[in-house]
């Protein structure tokens, strides 16, 4: 009877067929940014003065089929971050997109960006919230990516805010696990008398401060990369952030994950000017401000019961026109081109003061 093959040649014969597959995957990547190429001649070709390198909805189906078709091992969050990478590449065949964040570099904002759209983009910092909307309005970016709600704090009201002034469109979201860290330079971390964060993050490590830093002063700053700047001039300091941000400021991980929710997570939109097609799991935003009148709300959400349709989540935002004047901005499931809810719209359009559909977008995949 002849000997079992040691561990070596085992190991040998698996990495050669690693090898063989992955020269097997080069060739197909190759022949995939080939189409891709040959789909961006296309477009040009084509001369639409309303051209969209970048489709959401093109996007959202692969990763949608792709994770059903998933056979395993590998998780499909997995397979989904592959693929967007892959897709993220071949679309810089095409065209290089811009995509504004809430800066500076290394903030939740950027990752969520890169997440979404891959590394293969230009992503630009910019000071505020406001500012992003104003880069896409103005042209200098193709997209811009801004924080809506948090699972542990609840919305950002600026956000809602500026839709109110704006024509941009939602054309897409993204759901971001946040990990907050504790970053210093300090060699004892026990003794920093002043912890630098943007007031969300410091909210959503509240217990935690509380418990293992109860007599830091806690200072609010606009960004958590604002605050690493802060910690890096600030011996005495700390800063709650991201790893990434201690990578680029140069600050030590003192303790990781300390936010209170472990499943804390941020929601962002992606602003844009293009109307999405639908995708099959879409999500449509709607701004509607309601009549003066009894029961107005009712009459706002009757014709979403009416016909089938489920809201996800509602807020409301002072109108800033008069006092006691509000509008909502609902969250439902669909697209405004699916026909129970296109009716549902043509229905609220006559209950409604104004209604605007902010955007049809796909969901977000994890």
């Amino acid at each position: 009877m002849s000997e079992k093959p040691d561990v070596t040649t085992k190991l040998l014969a698996i990495r050669e067929r690693i090898d063989a597959i992955d020269d097997q995957i080069l060739e197909l990547l190759s022949k995939r940014a080939q189409c891709a190429e040959e789909v961006g001649e296309t477009k040009r070709a084509a001369g639409d003065k309303d051209l969209w390198f970048y489709r959401p909805e093109r996007e959202a189906q692969i990763l949608q089929r792709m994770s059903a078709n998933n056979p395993g091992p590998l998780e499909n969050e997995r397979i989904t971050a592959i693929y967007r990478e892959i897709i993220s590449s071949c679309l810089a065949l095409e065209q290089i997109i811009k995509v504004a964040f809430l800066g500076p570099e290394g903030t939740f904002t950027q990752e969520a960006a890169n997440k979404h759209f891959g590394q293969s983009i230009e992503t630009v910092p910019v000071a505020s919230i406001g500012h992003v909307f104003r880069e896409v309005e103005n042209g200098l970016v193709d997209y811009g990516v801004v924080p809506i709600e948090n699972s542990t704090e609840g919305v950002i009201s600026y956000t809602l805010d500026m839709f109110m002034n704006s024509s941009l469109k939602i054309s897409g979201e993204i759901k971001l696990r946040i990990h907050q860290n504790l970053l210093t330079n300090k060699d004892d971390w026990k003794q920093v008398e002043r912890v630098y964060s943007h007031q969300q993050s410091l909210a959503q490590c509240r217990e935690w401060l509380d418990a293992n830093l109860p007599d830091a002063e806690r200072i609010p700053v606009a960004s958590n990369t604002e605050a690493a700047v802060m910690a890096t001039n600030d011996d005495s300091a700390a800063a709650i952030a991201g790893i990434k941000a201690a990578e680029i400021y140069g600050l030590k991980i003192a303790q990781k994950n300390i936010e209170d929710n472990a499943d804390n997570t941020t929601r962002f939109l992606v602003i844009g000017k293009q109307d999405v097609p639908p995708c099959g799991v879409d999500k449509t935003t709607l701004m509607i401000s309601a009549k003066n009148r009894a029961g107005a709300l009712y009459h706002l959400l009757t014709p979403l019961a009416k016909n089938g349709l489920d809201m996800t989540r509602i807020e409301s935002r002072p109108s800033r026109n008069a006092n006691w004047e509000y509008y909502f901005f609902l969250d439902i499931n669909g697209h405004a081109e699916d026909e129970n809810v296109a009716k549902a719209l043509k229905e609220l359009e006559q209950e409604a003061e104004l209604m605007r559909v902010l955007g049809s977008y796909p969901k977000a995949i994890l």
